[in-house]
């Protein structure tokens, strides 16, 4: 290091001696105690990063494995992510009766090139080390020593027009993580050692320098320890174990971290004092606090003896070939009592991030919370009847209990103590109103149960998974379509216990679907202020999708992006069925944009606004809906997706015709009438079947009849027999080029096309010539390549076509193969009147064009 310069050997933070009076950032031993509201992250698979630098210890992340969250931008090591701070984005913050204000959320390092203050103009970011900062919210980048001259109030930048506010939604309060609200899918992050297997001999190795060189033992951190301070090895690796002046102690943070064999190397020198040693094993575990509160005892000694001064180490008790092991302990006050930290939550009034509360071993729960509200400046009298306390673990996310009034809040201190230091550090009381700002009903959508039942079987069925202790208080609205509905709790407990009852059950062989579903307060949208509803098919587009979700949801509020593959466009639909004004972005094929207009089209009626403008980015292979309505032929992955959303905000908005597509089977005595039905692909069989056994579908784009439905049908059939070997559009396209050249050879099941279908147009007979509309698929291909056009026959608003025979038919994209029947286009859509709103957008160059 060099010289006037200050490293902090916990988070290796490096400043000048000049320069320590005006640091902003807090070390990451202190920065969990300055969070007033905790929020969890959702941490993503490990996976390599590039030019990236972990958030605890301030190192690149090229060479190890790393997580980040997929709701904001904090980066952390594998063994790291233990230390990490709760301070993900508070997405939810609706409390009632109070008046917003948002403040920018700061992150600090790992901007985007390039990135300018906002106070002074000037470069803020660097590839070489964790430095300036962001918000996570409108993304404005600045300076550590220029967030003072930034106003505090955010105006969520240029998204701000299409971006739910967190101040408008509100979630109940349950144990139940973000992630599975939002329905993040991952495994848990790698933090702990696998148990399973045993140890090395080098993990195990006695003292010396060469044993920081390995991984530290089983230690849930110790590269990272290891890399705390400079290396001295170098010039004592020629000397005799005997002649080196350090030692490698294992240190074990109380009973959990020795049942599971989880411990942290400490190097010391041998001669250390306790007071030396103690301040040691503090900063390996990141505790901010005085060592005189704390002692190191020998966990291998059977009454676990302090240590003692002059020379504690020379009294650890040793095995053979191993490391000496030590227990950090917490020295239980001989008055019974202490101080422990009390946050105010939500509480209105409460302006202090927390207040330390002095208590004895009998004080319970009710005289903590009466103490803490009189430090907050607030009423204590009406500690009981007004808040309740909890008690909130920030130990690899958040946990919270609701504590009874009798219970002892020291106790509670002493016991997770003797559990972990570090676990009681990273514990708090937390005061909160006892009215839940979410309100007393709570809703869980329910999916994949069979379409069509009643009511009442859709009852039974709930209740007999869930028995009548933890019955819903009502239910709907039901999707019988869809075997579907929402059932909502007056009891958030209860709500809990049935979430995860109905996620391990099962019916018909298959699991449920169930979500939790946030709550949208609509009078506390701002005006003018439109929010976008995103929907995004993660496996479209060779799995594409995954990429913008993720990103779609660190650009808006998570809780207004959706994934497809949870229970489809209803769980969103219903969250925004209370606000009036709002858009929608729908981010897959052309299958994928007529499922959720289907959807739009069964429930929009019952919502506030029946007709939202919806904008598109095409995901799928062929996109030719987007195609048509100029937004290009597909998302190549290059576009920024900050871009695509301003596109949406700026986009002009047209209308789209849409039509009915209605088949009149032939009435045959021995063919069964589900026979049609069973030839409809699923996404068309689903509530449009009338009375007379007549299909009814809506066409958004096209219906085809022939050669082109017959190369789509050959294409879809061989992706539901491999949907692994069709992840990626070029390959699609390169599918359908084979495809389209057998198909050249032998048209057997087109062959004669005009003899096989009789057209009438606006009630006159049409005749057909021996080619229509397309000569074949190299025509077929120079039509959506626009180097020619097709061949026009006619053109009106009513169009009856007779099928005498089986052909293969699509209705935008959607195939199957026709059985005898008649078909009739009808210029008026369901539910929608005659047209939708679209969304476009005028870009010369641009490779995605906007719809609605």
């Amino acid at each position: 290091m060099r010289a006037n310069q200050c490293f902090v050997q916990v988070c290796n933070f490096i400043v000048h001696e000049r320069c320590v009076g005006q640091v902003v950032t807090p070390c990451c031993g202190v920065a969990p105690s300055l969070i007033k509201n905790p929020v969890a992250h959702c941490w993503s698979e490990p996976t390599h990063h590039k030019r990236k630098f972990c958030t605890v210890c301030r190192k690149r992340l090229d060479e190890l494995p790393g997580l980040h969250c997929m709701i904001c931008e904090y980066f952390v090591h594998g063994e790291c992510v233990d230390f990490a701070a709760a301070d993900c984005r508070e997405n939810a913050t609706y409390s009632a009766g109070s008046e917003p204000r948002h403040v920018h959320h700061w992150r600090e390092g790992n901007l985007p090139a390039n990135s300018k203050c906002a106070a002074c103009r000037r470069a803020c970011w660097s590839t070489e080390c964790l430095t300036g900062y962001r918000c996570e919210w409108c993304g404005s980048t600045c300076h550590a020593g220029c967030r003072s001259l930034i106003p505090e109030e955010c105006n969520f930048g240029m998204l701000q027009p299409i971006f739910l506010p967190p101040s408008s939604v509100s979630i109940p309060r349950t144990e139940v993580p973000m992630e599975a609200i939002i329905g993040v899918h991952v495994r848990p992050p790698p933090s702990q050692r696998d148990f399973g297997c045993p140890r090395s001999v080098s993990e195990e190795f006695s003292s010396g320098c060469e044993g920081r060189s390995g991984s530290g033992g089983g230690s849930t951190g110790a590269p990272a320890d290891q890399d705390h301070r400079p290396d001295h090895g170098k010039q004592h690796r020629d000397k005799t174990p005997d002649d080196r002046d350090e030692e490698v102690v294992k240190v074990y943070d109380g009973e959990a971290a020795w049942s599971r064999r989880l411990y942290r190397p400490v190097v010391v020198a041998r001669n250390c004092n306790e007071h030396e040693l103690v301040s040691a094993a503090l900063k390996a575990y990141h505790v901010a606090r005085e060592p005189h509160e704390f002692e190191l005892t020998d966990a291998l000694a059977g009454d676990e003896p302090p240590l003692q001064d002059p020379t504690p180490l020379a009294r650890v008790t040793r095995l053979p070939n191993k490391r000496p092991a030590l227990f950090l302990r917490f020295k239980e006050l001989e008055s019974g009592g202490g101080s422990v930290r009390v946050y105010p939550g939500r509480v209105a009034g409460a302006g202090e991030t927390f207040v330390t509360v002095p208590i004895v071993g009998e004080h319970s729960v009710a005289d903590l919370m009466a103490l803490a509200l009189e430090r907050f400046g607030l009423d204590p009298a009406t500690a009981v009847s007004d808040y309740r306390c909890s008690e909130i673990l920030l130990d690899r996310g958040v946990s919270e209990r609701v504590l009874e009034e009798e219970e002892r809040p020291w106790r509670i201190v002493v016991r997770l103590a003797r559990e972990s230091v570090r676990r009681m550090e990273l514990a708090r009381f937390y005061l909160q109103p006892r009215r839940d700002p979410h309100g007393p009903t709570l809703a869980l959508f329910v999916a994949s149960l069979p379409p069509g039942l009643s009511e009442r079987n859709y009852e039974n069925i709930l209740v007999e998974f869930l028995g009548t202790e933890n019955k819903f208080n009502s239910i709907g609205p039901i999707y019988y379509e869809y075997g579907s509905m929402v059932i909502t709790y007056e009891d958030a407990a209860k709500a809990v216990r049935a979430l995860y009852a109905l996620r391990e059950a099962k019916y018909e062989d298959k699991h449920l679907l169930v979500m939790l579903l946030p709550s949208i307060e609509p009078t506390m949208v701002p005006a003018g202020v439109k929010p976008l509803l995103v929907f995004v098919n993660v496996k479209s587009g060779g799995c594409q999708g995954l990429e913008l979700i993720s990103s779609f949801r660190k650009l808006l509020n998570p809780y207004q992006v959706f994934d497809l593959e949870n229970g489809g466009p209803l769980p969103g639909l219903y969250v925004f069925r209370h606000i009036a004004n709002y858009k929608i972005l729908v981010c897959g094929g052309d299958g994928t944009i007529g499922w959720v207009l289907q959807c739009l089209d069964n429930v929009g009626q019952d919502s506030q606004c029946s007709n939202p403008p919806c904008a598109i980015v095409p995901l799928g292979t062929g996109n030719d809906l987007a195609r048509v309505l100029r937004w290009g032929s597909g998302y190549t992955g290059t576009e920024d997706p900050l871009s695509l959303l301003r596109d949406v905000i700026d986009a002009e908005e047209i209308r789209l015709d849409r039509w009915t597509v209605v088949f009149h089977p032939e009435d045959k005595q021995d063919e069964p009438k589900e026979q049609l039905s069973k030839q409809l692909p699923a996404s068309v069989t689903t509530g449009s079947q009338s009375e007379d056994n007549s299909q009814i579908l809506v066409m958004n784009n096209y219906f085809g009849i022939g050669i082109d439905a017959d190369l789509c049908l050959d294409f879809h059939n061989a992706r539901e027999e491999n949907p692994n070997k069709f992840n990626s559009r070029l390959r699609n396209k390169g599918v359908y080029v084979k495809m389209g050249l057998r198909k050249m050879v032998g048209r057997k099941m087109c062959k004669d096309l005009h003899k096989a279908v009789r057209l009438e147009v606006d009630g006159k007979h049409v005749e057909l010539p021996a080619v229509v509309g397309v000569t074949g698929v190299v025509h077929l291909g120079q039509i959506q390549s626009g180097l020619r056009g097709a061949m026009r026959i006619a053109q009106g608003g009513h169009i009856k076509i007779n099928l005498r025979s089986e052909i293969p038919v699509q209705v935008d994209g959607e195939p199957w193969v026709a059985a005898p029947s008649e078909v009739v286009v009808l210029k008026s859509a369901l539910k929608v009147g005659t047209s939708l709103q679209i969304v476009c957008e005028e870009r010369k160059w641009s490779l995605m064009r906007a719809l609605l």
